[in-house]
């Protein structure tokens, strides 16, 4: 596993600049879902290395959560699916450009809408501590006296910092190998995570009993897509609904995210 940040934290500096390019597109591009219909096919832009929303698997094919959505929402508009490997700092500009129809994994902010619209959330995004069954932590005030594990200057090692009371040990670690490794071979009780680093160590680590004991942070993940666009809006919008009132959505974070949803976390 490989040391990040959360990707959508990432794409603050280009805001501004596309916040101009935007205007003058949207005024273009006045029908992004009448052209998808025309076109055939749902442009999607994902992280192509960002487990378990998105990763190559032993078949080298995408898979994972977002992997999972997108095809949902390809077959629901009735159009073929073509995945668009993407970064932090092209993704806006890829999808003002229309190189992509809607990016998937965004966090929503005040900040963000001034540039891009936004569905509703289809992906819960928190930041956990995580620890063994048998050691009780309810609430922040239950790490006194623990030792935690946070990847350092994440927003992890920030949530849990302002979080924790004066008297917790905090480890701090260079990546997310370093805090899973630590937390596994005994050297802290606890680590915090984001709930997808959450996810792989309840897969891959039954044995220790570990579990979510409460969050730090919440921000759902949201559907991406350019200004102007009430239809794809709308038919976005309808497709989440219909995957959450089926249980379809609840089964592709089972599968991914170890947990079912909970209302709260969208």
């Amino acid at each position: 596993m490989t040391s990040r940040n959360r990707p959508h934290h990432r794409f603050a500096a280009v805001l501004l600049g596309c916040a101009i390019a935007a205007m003058g597109w949207t005024a273009a591009w006045a029908d992004a879902l009448g052209d998808i219909h025309k076109a055939g096919v749902l442009k999607v832009g994902i992280f192509e290395d960002f487990p378990p929303f998105a990763s190559a698997g032993s078949d080298m094919s995408l898979h994972g959560y977002d992997i999972d959505v997108a095809n949902a929402l390809a077959t629901t508009l009735g159009v073929k699916l073509t995945l668009v490997g993407i970064t932090g700092q092209n993704r806006i500009p890829y999808l003002n450009e229309h190189k992509v129809d809607i990016l998937l994994s965004v966090g929503k902010s005040a900040e963000r809408e001034k540039v891009i619209d936004f569905t509703a959330a289809y992906a819960p995004y928190y930041i956990a501590v995580m620890g063994p069954r048998a050691l009780p932590v309810p609430d922040a005030a239950a790490l006194a006296g623990k030792t935690i594990a946070v990847n350092r200057g994440t927003l992890e090692d920030t949530s849990l910092t302002e979080a924790a009371p004066k008297t917790a040990d905090i480890k701090r670690f260079d990546n997310y190998n370093g805090v899973i490794a630590a937390f596994l071979a005994g050297q802290v009780q606890l680590i915090a995570v984001g709930n997808d680093v959450g996810a792989s160590v309840l897969a891959r680590h039954p044995s220790i009993e570990p579990e979510q004991k409460f969050q730090l942070m919440s921000s759902p993940d949201h559907i991406a897509l350019n200004k102007g666009e009430p239809a794809l809006k709308q038919a976005l919008d309808d497709a989440i609904a219909k995957m959450k009132a089926d249980g379809s959505l609840n089964k592709i974070s089972i599968q991914w995210l170890q947990k079912p949803l909970d209302a709260k976390d969208l």
